[in-house]
Parts: C-alpha cells; structure tokens; sequence
C-alpha cells in the first residue's frame, strides 16, 4: 500500500555513524542529461515554453493519466531564444549529496545507467566526448569529490548509453578507466564487494539493456482505466508494436546468456553476508510506460534474486519508488522475506507516475505492493546495510525544483536480511 508523508529539511546534526558495523552508499540513476545535449526532436521541432507544456499535457491524456494530477518539470528557455525544453537536476542533486556526506557515511556511490542522455558517447551532434562525459558525468558530482576525494562510483550502463553504437558504450567505459571516481567493467557487467569477510557485501551490476536486447516482446498500449490489455487483444487492434532494437544493441555470441549463467552462478556461490544486484531498468513501477519490460526482466532475473538476493536497485522511471515482490509466483511455498525493490532515477530528470495503472497492478498482482513514490521530484537514495541488527535501511532524499541544491529529507524504510 502506498504510505504518505511530508518531507521535511533535512537537519545537519547528525552523528557520525560506526562504520564498522554498517556499510553505507549513495544510489542515483538517470543523472546524465544536462539542457547543453538536447534530443534531436527537440532541435528539429523547437517549442515555446507553451506549446512545450502544452505538448506534455497532450501524451498525459494520451496515455490515459489522471488530468488533475498532470505537472511537468521546470522549464528552460534557452538565452535570446524562445526555444524550451526541462530543466536538469544534476547540478542540485549533486549539490544535495555533499550535503548529505558531510554528517552521514558515504563510502561510496552506485550510478543506475543513463550516464549520458540522450544518445550516449559517439553521438552525432559534433560534440567533442571527452566534453560531454565530464560535463554529465563527472561536473554534477564534483561537489562530492570534493568533500570526499576517494569516493568511487560504481555505475552501470542505461539504455541512453547504449543509444548511439556499441563504440559510443566503449568510449564511455574507457573514460570511466581513466577517472579515479568512477569504475565500469569494460564488459557492462560485474560484481565487487565491500566491507569485511562477515560482514561484507557483494554487487552484481548488470547490463539490462543486454538482457533486453535479446528477447522478442511488444509494446503494448494500456487501457484507458489503466490496465493492461493482453497480447492477442493488441495484435488484433493493431496496437501492439515490436520493440525496437537497434542493430547494434543485438547481443553477439550469446553475451546475454551468458550474463544471465554470471549473475546465477555469482548469487549461487557468493560467499558474502549480503548480496544486492543493480541495473538500469525495473522489475515493478509505478510509471505506466515501462511495464514490457518489467515482464520481461522478471521472468529473465527474477528467480535468482529471489532465491539469493537481499535487494534489487534501479533506475529507468524518473522518480523515487519503493515496492517489493513476494515472490510467491516465481517461488512457490517462499518463505523468505519480501524483495526489496529500490528505484532512484530522479538524479536529473522527473516523470509522473499511472495512479490508474498502479491501481490495476496491485488488483492483479498479489506479489507486488507498493510502499512508497514520489514524482516530479529531483532526487536520490541512501542505502545502509546495517550488521548489528541485520537490516537494509533505504532513506530517500529529495531537492527542490528551484536548483537550489537543498537537502529535503524523505521516507525512510528498513527490510529483513534476506539471503543465506
């Protein structure tokens, strides 16, 4: 069920933690874009702030949301133009996390994918890309390496990543090998651990964008009171489209199989304490246009992390959303506690959530609950795992839509140690 409250500011007196006994990190996602690389239809069919708005509002009703909860994110006008697009959070966000690490632990950072809006590196745009990683990457967190030089990010890849050519996912790993703050597999997929032999946890970081690559499936439009219609209904109406998938994104030699055969023998045999897994795209949402692929991804990872994981982190929707999984579908008789299922992509644009669709979800999915959303919000998360008592602890953070870069203190939650 969905649970509310106010948000309050966030309050710098707090203590430092022991962090002996917890294992605390940043998670933020979809923090690449920045007004400077706008999408090309918005450079081939430039709007006033109106007709921007108006525009919104239009693929809103379209897509069958409530009226009265349409907003949009803030506007920019470029200087001495009329030309309009949404503002960028990345600045504020960073500038939020700093705040937040100077009076709570923060040994490192995890980034969920779309590191770089809107077509990855190697766009065709003349942009130099040396450029535009440090502008979207690395600018927007400096207020945090400053404060804390040795901070690394752990980040995996997005489906804006992998937009342009398989050359454009090079380059931008071969960039993060080159900063002390950032680390990426060359392959997009890993793991690493931290903390002590105990106590420690391991990452599995995946190339989403791989695993759905590989598969068949259709786009398929929701009905107008927010549910989904079946496959045969849609293909009937003509309202069932394939996914596209670029040529390029098709993976080569089975890569995708045997990213799926890593991530289940890597859970399987993990020694450590606590086990999470993160990638750029969701399992459950809240947002009404990513839920194909959330079919999808269940039915590729879901087992796995059921069966082995404490957590899984993600970005993708462009808000702040807590929910869990029961597991009861995928396993049968489960008795483990629920799947924590975390999603930070506020870190630089916003989105509205479907309440119609998230209505329909809970009715058909008994698995699935909502705990927790918050949209057109810019904004992030900190997890702590917490080895005195065993608990995952997710506290959300929010910065307001002026860019100021004030810490805005949100929900907080806490789930059972899960996995053997």
């Amino acid at each position: 069920m969905l649970a509310g409250c106010a948000s309050t500011v966030f309050s710098q007196n707090v203590p430092q933690p022991n962090s002996a006994n917890r294992i605390a990190f940043l998670a933020l996602g979809d923090g690449g874009y920045h007004t400077d690389y706008p999408k090309t239809k918005h450079i081939l069919n430039p709007k006033t702030k109106a007709e921007f708005i108006a525009a919104e509002k239009k693929d809103w009703i379209a897509e069958h949301r409530p009226l009265e909860e349409f907003s949009h994110a803030p506007i920019y006008v470029y200087p001495e133009t009329n030309i309009a697009t949404e503002q960028g959070g990345a600045i504020a966000v960073g500038k939020a996390m700093a705040t937040l690490c100077s009076s709570e632990l923060c040994q490192f950072a995890i980034q969920l994918g779309d590191n770089i809006y809107p077509d990855g590196a190697d766009a065709n745009d003349g942009k130099d890309d040396q450029k535009r990683m440090d502008d979207l990457i690395l600018k927007p967190l400096q207020p945090l390496f400053a404060k804390q030089p040795d901070l690394v990010v752990y980040s995996a890849l997005g489906n804006h990543d992998w937009k342009t050519s398989r050359k454009g996912v090079a380059l931008q790993t071969e960039w993060m090998a080159t900063q002390p703050n950032f680390y990426m597999d060359e392959r997009g997929y890993y793991s690493y651990k931290q903390g002590v032999e105990g106590s420690d946890v391991e990452f599995f970081v995946l190339d989403t964008n791989m695993l759905l690559s590989g598969q068949h499936y259709y786009e398929i439009p929701l009905r107008s009171d927010g549910s989904e219609q079946g496959l045969a209904a849609a293909l009937a109406s003509g309202e069932a489209e394939i996914e596209d998938i670029e040529r390029h994104e098709v993976p080569i030699n089975g890569e995708d199989h045997k990213q799926l055969a890593w991530l289940a023998n890597g859970l399987k045999n993990s020694t450590a304490k606590w086990k999470i897994v993160y990638g750029h795209h969701i399992l459950w949402s809240i947002g009404g246009s990513k839920y194909d692929e959330g079919h999808v991804l269940r039915r590729l990872i879901l087992p796995e992390l059921c069966e082995y994981a404490d957590a899984y982190i993600a970005g993708h929707e462009h808000d702040l959303e807590l929910l869990t999984d029961d597991c009861s579908r995928v396993l049968p008789g489960n008795k483990k506690a629920k799947l924590p299922l975390i999603i930070s992509g506020a870190a630089s644009k916003m989105r509205g959530k479907h309440t119609p669709f998230s209505e329909q979800q809970e009715k058909r999915y008994p698995e699935y609950d909502l705990i927790w959303s918050k949209s057109f919000t810019w904004g992030f998360a900190h997890i702590a795992l917490n080895n005195q008592d065993d608990k995952l602890q997710v506290q959300f953070y929010s910065t307001p839509s002026s860019g100021s870069g004030e810490l805005i203190k949100e929900q907080a939650f806490s789930f059972e140690h899960r996995s053997d």
